[in-house]
């Protein structure tokens, strides 16, 4: 059997595994279920005696053009959270699930993993499974910061929206996404001030990543004589793996279209500090209530950074990357808190595609640097011979 061939089933359906999921949904992120608490551990956060506070862990989630094949795969079957959340999704996805989930485990998807079907639902079960995995190890994050449907992810991890009803959202963006005008997304190693003139009427700014880097969104033509023109003028530019131009005008079908979806689920207050990328401030009550907010992601920028500069100027942070590959690591530590010293960013999953055992490594190495820090955790212990070929 290849690692590119699922033909091993799995029965997820069962009722202990069924009542598994309800009790972990029903307690809150962070705490562990009755008797996990080890003797004489401190929660999350506690001091550490003779070197103070530890700082707090704030979990960033990434969005589209972070995807990759198998991202995350060597944690499957190795950690029963990450494993537990990713086929929740898939049963909550109905008849599109096994599909999803052979593509995600395959090495060579049918369906392409940039296609919007494929990259959109897998990253938010990828971004949910670990944000539940870290706090199921007892960390209690401080700050969830998503990007794109990272947010979508940190949102349902704060219990904003029931998993189900995520995925109904995430069904609804897909199927909109079919009938979308071909377009895209454009980073730019350039600050939005400097690709402003660049433009054109039809491309907007659609993320802030880091002071000097922009992604521009729009339809095909008018990005792609955008990314002529920048590249003309001396600067580097690469289209994101997305064929709709999310965060933009162009997409405002999509906000029109999941209005009705959003208007009848129960959206909650976030029992965890989420922090919008869409205002940069903390997402309240009030707003999380708010259909036309959730509705209106698929047409506003996403200013990651501005959002990130916010919590880092209010305190130290310990960082971590929840999400496939390093992007937001690497952007985060660009920032001058962290060049200082003052704030560390983490990765759970390694910079690049390789073994499950990779993977693996990469979130025990995490959590043990999480627990040097101050923090009272339980420190995964992954098997390393789980079977590579699923």
């Amino acid at each position: 059997m290849t690692s590119g061939t699922t033909t091993r089933h799995h029965d997820r359906a069962s009722g202990d595994r069924a009542a598994r999921d309800r009790t972990a949904r029903d307690r809150a992120p962070g705490d562990r279920a009755p008797g996990d608490r080890r003797p004489g551990a401190a929660p999350s956060g506690a001091a550490t005696p003779g070197t103070g506070a530890p700082r707090p862990v704030a979990l960033l989630f990434a969005g589209q053009g972070a995807q990759r094949v198998r991202m995350a795969a060597g944690l499957y079957d190795a950690d029963p959270v990450f494993t537990d959340t990713m086929d929740e999704v898939f049963r909550c996805f109905g008849a599109e699930g096994p599909a999803l989930r052979a593509d995600w485990l395959a090495e060579r998807p049918v369906v392409p993993i940039d296609a919007v079907g494929r990259a959109q639902p897998l990253l938010f079960a990828v971004n949910l499974a670990l944000g539940r995995m870290v706090c199921g190890w007892g960390v209690r994050p401080a700050a969830l910061v998503g990007h794109s449907v990272g947010e979508i992810a940190a949102a349902t991890l704060a219990g904003v929206f029931e998993t189900a009803d995520a995925v109904e959202l995430l069904r609804n963006r897909v199927v909109g996404s079919v009938d979308a005008p071909p377009g895209g997304m454009l980073a730019v190693a350039a600050s939005v001030a400097q690709v402003t003139p660049y433009l054109g009427p039809e491309v907007a700014v659609g993320a802030v990543n880091a002071p000097r880097q922009t992604v521009l969104a729009g339809l095909d033509g008018p990005l792609a004589e955008a990314a002529e023109r920048l590249r003309a003028a001396g600067y580097v530019c690469q289209r994101i793996g997305c064929s709709v131009a999310f965060h933009s005008p162009a997409a405002a079908d999509l906000v029109a279209g999941s209005l009705p979806v959003l208007r009848r689920l129960p959206l909650a207050p976030p029992r965890l500090p989420v922090y919008s990328a869409y205002t940069t401030s903390r997402l309240t009550a009030e707003l999380a209530a708010r259909p036309e907010f959730w509705a209106g992601h698929a047409v506003e920028p996403v200013l990651f950074w501005p959002t990130l500069d916010a919590r880092l100027a209010e305190r130290d942070l310990l960082l971590v990357d929840a999400s496939p590959g390093q992007a937001l690591a690497v952007a985060a530590r660009r920032h001058p808190a962290v060049a200082a010293g003052r704030s560390e960013v983490l990765a759970l999953l390694p910079a690049r595609p390789g073994p499950g055992e990779a993977d693996r490594r990469s979130v025990v190495a995490a959590a043990e640097r999480i627990r040097a820090e101050g923090h009272e955790i339980a420190v995964p212990p992954h098997p390393p011979a789980i079977v590579e070929s699923r």
